[in-house]
């Protein structure tokens, strides 16, 4: 008898605690390598907040910065292996996944961001996102950093102003293209070592945002920068494709409500920050900024297609000419 009630007892004691178990949050981890207070940050605590609330407390995110998880070298295989469910790295990382995704390093290619804009809310742009799902790889959205401008110890307004400078890039084949089209040398170098490169000679210029040169101090160190808005420095939100093509629709609408109301918050602050950092660069003293004239601006444009011709194929000549529409105030 005793053994009927404690039987009994379990049956009911496992019946109370099986809906309460059923009714746990999926935990979604979104690793990324910035601090909280840039533009990345500020948008993943963002989402953090909205998606459990567009969710009702379904899903619960844990947000790790500053390569708390996982750094720049081993976030994509992360990602990939279900480890961690959203990660937003550079354009610049998906290159060996698409060569489609090198048409954003390809320079003078759009006129500001919001031609980079207009693009990525295309139908090309779209499609780029999903263009790794075979590689477990799935693009939610695009997220600002901001336009480049280039620098160095002289006036850089027309294309022949480069020739010889030794310019800093990222490891890019487009990026080496294009100082190389200037008969310029490029020369790849880690972020942390460019001040110092500067400083000492080792490179005469670099290109990078208005935030990124204003942070990092490069104008302490370069006499003259050019508004050139010549290239974009963007991320990709990309999640675990199989992860979220498992989720139910409505957890998937909630989250997808979530991120595109953080992507605002990203490029607000994005532009914020870039132009609060070009006014205290221009209000220094220590660096010159020049202005491109309309046919300055032509001119380097001229000088660039062949870097467009060269990566054409492997890019796509639809990809560049989307791109080239986007300039139009009037593409949708």
């Amino acid at each position: 008898m005793r053994k009927s009630i404690f039987v009994v007892a379990s049956i009911a004691a496992l019946a109370l605690v099986g809906p309460a178990a059923a009714q746990q949050p999926i935990v979604v981890k979104f690793s990324h390598v910035v601090a909280d207070n840039t533009p990345k940050g500020q948008a993943a605590i963002k989402f953090k907040e909205l998606a459990e609330k567009y969710t009702n407390g379904k899903v619960k995110v844990e947000v790790y910065p500053n390569s708390q998880l996982f750094g720049d070298a081993k976030e994509m295989e992360a990602v990939a292996l279900g480890d961690v469910q959203f990660i937003a790295p550079s354009l610049s990382k998906f290159d060996k996944f698409t060569k489609q995704i090198q048409v954003f390093d390809l320079p003078f290619l759009f006129n500001d961001i919001a031609a980079v804009d207009r693009f990525q809310a295309g139908k090309q742009g779209q499609a780029l996102l999903r263009s790794m799902e075979s590689k477990n790889f799935l693009g939610l959205a695009y997220w600002h950093n901001g336009m480049k401008q280039i620098s160095a110890n002289r006036p850089l307004l027309k294309p022949e102003d480069a020739k010889g400078l030794k310019f800093r890039i990222q490891a890019s084949d487009i990026l080496a293209a294009q100082f190389q089209g200037l008969n310029a040398t490029p020369q790849k170098l880690a972020f942390s070592e460019v001040y110092q490169a500067l400083q000492v000679g080792t490179v005469d210029g670099q290109e990078n945002t208005w935030s990124n040169i204003f942070s990092q101090k490069f104008y302490e160190v370069q006499k003259d920068i050019t508004e050139s808005d010549h290239g974009v420095i963007d991320y990709m939100v990309v999640v675990n494709a199989k992860w979220w093509n498992g989720l139910s629709k409505d957890l998937q609408d909630a989250m997808k409500k979530a991120m595109d109301e953080a992507t605002k918050v990203n490029n607000d602050v994005a532009g914020k920050l870039n132009d609060e950092a070009k006014q205290k660069i221009a209000s220094s003293g220590a660096s010159k900024i020049h202005q491109l004239t309309p046919e300055q601006r032509k001119q380097w444009v001229e000088a660039m297609k062949p870097v467009w011709a060269k990566f054409e194929s492997a890019i796509g000549k639809d990809l560049i000419d989307a791109a080239v529409a986007s300039n139009d105030t009037k593409t949708n």
